[in-house]
C-alpha cells in the first residue's frame, strides 16, 4: 500500500506503469534466453531498464545526488565558520555552493521521476553550475575580486560574458532545440577549461611555495576528470540498479568536501592566512 501511495504521488499512471513493466519484462525474457543474447539488457527510451524504489525511478542517482548535497551544505558550513566576512572572495564561495546546491536539487528530482520538465531543470541547473564555476575560476586564479580600477572592468565584462553565455545557451536549448550532443559538448568544453586553469593554478603555485597543499586543486580537478570517465563506460545496471552515472556522483561527493576545505584552509594568493 505504502509502494501504491509513493508511486501515485510521484506521477506514476497507467501508461507509464504499463512502460515500465513491459521494459523488465522484454528484460528478464532476453537474459533468460537460451543461446543468450550478445546485448541482453537493452535502452529503452535512451535509459536503461532501473528497478524502482518507493516510485524512485534511478534510485542510487538520487542517493548520491542527496551526498552530493550533504556535501556542498557541508562545505558552505564551513566557509561560513571559518572564513571572515570581510573576506573579498568569500561571497564567491558562498555563491558557488549554492548554485552546487540548485544543481543537485534538480538532479535528485530528475532521477527521481524523468519528465521533460525535470529533464530541462536539472541540466540547465548543472549548466548553470559549470558555468558558475568558470566564471569564478578566473576571479581567484587571477583576483579580479581585489580594488583595482583595471581589475574591476574586467571582472565587469566577464560578469556580462558569462551570463550571456549561460542566457544564449538555455535559449537555444529552449527556443531552437534541445540539442543532447550540443549540451554534453558545451558543458565539457566550459569545464575543460576552468580545469584547465587550475592546474596550471596549481603548478605554478606548487613551485613557488613547495607545499603540498598548493597543489591540491590539480588534484581535485585530477579526481573529477576520473570520476567523469565513468560515463564513458556506460552499462547495464549492476541488480538493475546502479549504474555508471550513479556511480559518477559518488565520484564526485569527496572531491566536493575537498574542494571546500581547501577553500576554507588554504592562504589566499596574498599569503594572508584565513581563519582556520
Amino acid at each position: 500500500m505504502e509502494a501504491l501511495q509513493s508511486h501515485r504521488l510521484l506521477l506514476w499512471d497507467c501508461p507509464s506503469e504499463c512502460d515500465y513493466n513491459c521494459q523488465h519484462i522484454i528484460t528478464d525474457k532476453r537474459l533468460a534466453r537460451d543461446p543468450p543474447h550478445l546485448q541482453p539488457i537493452l535502452q529503452f527510451h535512451g535509459k536503461w531498464p532501473f528497478y524502482r524504489f518507493l516510485g524512485m525511478q534511478e534510485p542510487f542517482s538520487v542517493i548520491f545526488s542527496l551526498f552530493n548535497f550533504l556535501a556542498h551544505d557541508y562545505g558552505m558550513q564551513r566557509i561560513r565558520e571559518n572564513i571572515p566576512v570581510n573576506y573579498p572572495l568569500r561571497k564567491y564561495y558562498i555563491t558557488l555552493g549554492y548554485f552546487g546546491l540548485a544543481s543537485w536539487v534538480f538532479s535528485m528530482i530528475f532521477h527521481t521521476r524523468d519528465f521533460s520538465i525535470t529533464e530541462k531543470l536539472d541540466y540547465f541547473a548543472a549548466g548553470a553550475s559549470v558555468i558558475y564555476g568558470l566564471y569564478y575560476t578566473p576571479i581567484r586564479i587571477f583576483r579580479l575580486d581585489q580594488h583595482d580600477e583595471t581589475k574591476k572592468s574586467i571582472l565587469r565584462v566577464w560578469t556580462m560574458l558569462c551570463v550571456a553565455l549561460y542566457v544564449a545557451h538555455v535559449s537555444y536549448l529552449t527556443f531552437w532545440r534541445f540539442d543532447y550532443t550540443y549540451n554534453m559538448v558545451a558543458n565539457v568544453v566550459v569545464g575543460s577549461i576552468q580545469n584547465v586553469l587550475w592546474s596550471w593554478f596549481s603548478v605554478q603555485r606548487y613551485r613557488r611555495l613547495k607545499r603540498v597543499w598548493a597543489a591540491w586543486p590539480g588534484l581535485i580537478v585530477a579526481w573529477i576528470i576520473l570520476a567523469m570517465s565513468l560515463e564513458l563506460f556506460d552499462f547495464p545496471p549492476w541488480s538493475g540498479m546502479m549504474d555508471a552515472h550513479s556511480l559518477w556522483h559518488l565520484g564526485t561527493v569527496i572531491p566536493t568536501i575537498w574542494c571546500f576545505l581547501v577553500k576554507d584552509a588554504q592562504d589566499d594568493m596574498q599569503g594572508t592566512r584565513l581563519k582556520a
